[in-house]
């Protein structure tokens, strides 16, 4: 016997399932996130921020590969007018690697955000869009002035920070020189956060380490560099935050000092990391975020002596 006992009631089945395919296609592209990634230098171009004979990076190729095993698009460029295109308030985040002063021309020629644009970007992250800051991030506008020795940046400003590195939630002083690379402890403050689950601290990681400073109180610390036994001025100082995320405004900023080695980007420690500050800060992942800068790091606020050689 059918299922249907008769003709009307059989076409009204067939509407409804229509419906049904049609909300759930609508559904599915509501779901799928852009991912705006932004690799201008202003200042120093990073070997795996570089496009060599127009191919894309291993920034580019990396984030993609992230973006189709999760099921979120992936933008890149290098341009700074993006900032103010109508297309920018399209994304659920945006993650930079970048350097220096990103309204200036600078290193790779790129054309630069403008002002209004840095405005446009700071608004729009306050407002709800994630902020994803990788490595070079927090190399980025440098609270001014930022003179040829760099002095400024041994001095804690605070609340006088550049608004960008207050969005942040940190700013680069400087790394080691010798050696540049150095295998250390991180310790693991958090191993709820998206793509820490199951990771046992300490987690021992080879990496351009950044000495940082002028972080936000309100941080939520995730990883802190355990400096013991570390070689260089800039370490001889208590552990410290290097990879955090906060609430800014209505939005979700997520940083990791981690990313100077190519090697790092095929690394499964690090890609998991990565992979789960972004989803958290598009908001395709959860976490519990307890402000814990004083307890897991009670010497964030040192700052190392400035080194004759430091750049």
């Amino acid at each position: 016997m059918s299922a249907f006992p008769n003709r009307r009631e059989f076409l009204r089945a067939t509407a409804l399932t229509g419906a049904s395919l049609t909300l759930s296609k609508r559904l599915l592209a509501a779901t799928s996130k852009s991912i705006l990634v932004f690799t201008k230098s202003s200042g120093f171009e990073h070997e795996v921020v570089k496009r060599i004979n127009g191919k894309p990076s291993i920034v580019d190729d990396t984030l993609n590969e992230l973006g189709n095993k999760h099921g979120y698009k992936v933008s890149v460029t290098k341009d700074g007018r993006i900032f103010e295109s109508k297309e920018f308030h399209s994304y659920a985040a945006a993650v930079f690697f970048t350097t220096d002063d990103l309204t200036m021309l600078g290193t790779d020629g790129k054309p630069p955000m403008t002002p209004q644009g840095k405005l446009a970007l700071l608004n729009a992250v306050k407002g709800g869009m994630g902020f994803v800051g990788v490595h070079a991030a927090s190399d980025t506008f440098h609270t001014l002035p930022d003179p040829e020795d760099r002095s400024n940046r041994y001095v804690a400003h605070g609340e006088q920070s550049d608004p960008y590195l207050r969005m942040l939630g940190g700013e680069f002083i400087t790394h080691g020189s010798e050696p540049r690379l150095q295998t250390a402890n991180l310790i693991v403050n958090d191993a709820k956060f998206p793509g820490l689950e199951g990771v046992t601290s300490p987690v021992s990681f080879k990496e351009e380490w950044y000495s940082l400073k002028d972080f936000t109180l309100d941080l939520h610390v995730i990883l802190t560099l355990d400096t013991q036994g570390m070689k260089g001025e800039c370490y001889q100082r208590a552990p410290y935050p290097v990879t955090w995320a906060r609430q800014h405004g209505r939005g979700r900023v997520f940083y990791t000092a981690m990313g100077d080695r190519p090697e790092n980007w095929k690394d499964e420690f690090f890609l998991k990391v990565l992979d789960g500050g972004i989803r958290w800060a598009a908001g395709d992942a959860e976490a519990q975020l307890d402000v814990n800068l004083k307890q897991v790091a009670p010497g964030y606020a040192e700052i190392p002596p400035k080194s004759p050689t430091a750049k």
